[in-house]
């Protein structure tokens, strides 16, 4: 089966994003009581794992899309990746922010896609 460009890139970057996100975020409440810097090791250590995923979505997603594009499309991923992670696992309260702040990348994804 051979899946869209766009629809792989999309894909793949959703995967690098979660890990990232873990990555940047999931320290600050699993390990804010060790130094800092076993954090950024642990941090380090997943991010990895982003890299080799989020590296083949850019190639894969270049044949096809703009660089302006595939960073759009990271944005619009990294947020739909970073609501569900800051409500669900770091139990912060859902606010209309996210809604706003969706609304214009959704501006973003308009002007840079059309």
């Amino acid at each position: 089966m051979n899946l869209p460009v766009t629809l792989q890139t999309a894909l793949l970057l959703t995967v690098s994003n979660v890990f990232m996100t873990f990555a940047w975020y999931a320290h600050l409440k699993n390990l804010n009581d060790r130094p800092w810097w076993i954090a950024a090791l642990a941090s380090w250590g997943i991010a990895l794992f982003e890299y080799l995923v989020q590296v083949p979505a850019n190639r894969i997603g270049h044949t096809e899309l703009s660089l302006a594009q595939l960073k759009i499309m990271q944005e619009v991923i990294t947020l739909a990746v970073f609501v569900p992670f800051a409500v669900f696992y770091m139990q912060q309260p859902l606010k209309l922010d996210f809604l706003w702040a969706g609304l214009c990348i959704l501006g973003a994804v308009y002007f840079i896609f059309r």
